[in-house]
């Protein structure tokens, strides 16, 4: 009986691990799958994006010309990003190293102290104080008890003398360290300037392109076709998009349809607005979204939990974020100087996705921002919380 029942359990337990097994394995061909179908979609998204390149207007000299400024301007700002994130974690990691420190060499301070009594106790008894302690003993029982004592000390001694030098060694790792991490910080810190005057650099760059597309086309017209936006190439773009992410409704689960979040949707930034959904754009043309005032640089965040579905630069748009978040709601990000996730990534709200700039011609650093439906531009006061 009691051999059936090892058996059994023996069936249950193989039984058990197969089922694991094929759940691991599932799992892995689940990944696999989810990682083909994103790899995918990024070649799709590449594939528009060349050809809205190539059939949007954007060979004209002055578009191209401002499209390789402003995507030097966005490398160089991402790369300043990263080292100002790397920078602040080797400062936090340099104050923890010299906080360990302080610690060892308080404790070192404390075995120093003890170990100094000890000595002094020990010079107080005198040279022979073992020997005459043991002389002046008349008794077996009072003998051992003074062996015992001056083997305790003896070990004692011994000891604290051992955790004293392991706090020295440990000390000085420690204080190598703090020399290493601070080697490491000041080329960190050497870097990022290298990185800052690069990214001043190419702006300055950019603007004596801008004022001399400025000097090149005649009136206002003449410019508005080479870098102006193309309403109709925007919109030819966006379905695309939406027939490439279809699947988005599904892989929202458990998260607020869009729909629903009418009057609280979070600002993109902190800002001031400038320019209005129907008013009049810099340009003379009826605004789509909102131009909102911030510092170059400043974080761009998302306004609500979606997919990136395009992250490149547009004709009349610079730099621009376009993310998904299903039902056929879409956000756009635009006139940054950097874009910070690519092309099908998931984003949160509130993540940042973008810093704020000037490109695609843009003379004050902002961000143009626009909510659409299905294609077309709704307002974002209907949308984004009251201030």
């Amino acid at each position: 009986m009691i051999l059936r029942a090892l058996v059994l359990g023996m069936a249950l337990l193989g039984a058990g691990a197969a089922v694991g097994q094929d759940a691991s394995a599932a799992r892995e061909a689940e990944k696999q799958a989810a990682q083909a179908k994103l790899e995918k979609l990024r070649e799709d998204i590449a594939l528009v994006t060349q050809e809205k390149t190539e059939l949007g207007g954007e060979r004209d000299s002055a578009a191209a010309e401002l499209r390789a400024a402003d995507r030097k301007i966005s490398e160089a700002s991402a790369s300043l990003r990263s080292l100002d994130a790397d920078l602040v974690a080797q400062v936090e990691q340099l104050a923890n190293v010299q906080a360990e420190a302080a610690e060892l060499s308080t404790r070192l301070d404390a075995q120093r102290e003890s170990l100094a009594q000890l000595l002094r106790a020990l010079h107080a008894q005198g040279r022979h104080a073992p020997l005459k302690l043991l002389l002046a003993q008349d008794r077996v029982d009072a003998l051992g008890r003074t062996l015992g004592y001056l083997g305790y000390f003896r070990r004692a001694r011994v000891s604290r003398i051992e955790s004293l030098l392991s706090d020295l060694a440990a000390l000085e790792q420690a204080r190598a360290a703090v020399q290493t991490q601070q080697s490491v910080l000041a080329a960190a810190r050497e870097q990022q300037q290298s990185a800052l005057t690069e990214l001043d650099a190419e702006r300055a760059a950019r603007r004596v392109l801008l004022a001399d597309i400025e000097k090149r086309y005649k009136d206002s017209g003449s410019k508005l076709a080479a870098l102006g936006r193309d309403e109709a190439a925007l919109l030819a773009l966006l379905t695309r998009l939406q027939d490439i992410f279809g699947d988005i409704p599904q892989q929202l689960e458990g998260a607020a349809p869009f729909s629903t979040m009418a009057g609280r949707l979070p600002w993109p930034l902190a800002g001031g607005l400038l320019t209005g959904f129907g008013r009049p754009s810099g340009d003379g043309r009826v605004s789509n979204g909102w131009l909102i005032e911030a510092k170059a640089g400043a974080e761009v965040r998302a306004v609500a939990h979606g997919r990136i579905a395009f992250a490149d630069w547009l004709k009349g748009f610079g730099l621009i974020a376009i993310i998904d978040h299903g039902d056929g709601y879409m956000s756009l990000y635009a006139s940054t100087d950097a874009l910070l996730r690519a092309a099908g990534d998931w984003v949160e709200a509130g993540e940042v996705v973008a810093l704020a700039g000037t490109s695609g011609g843009q003379t004050a650093a902002g961000l143009y921002f626009e909510l659409r439906h299905k294609g077309k531009p709704v307002d974002p006061a209907r949308w984004l919380q009251r201030r």
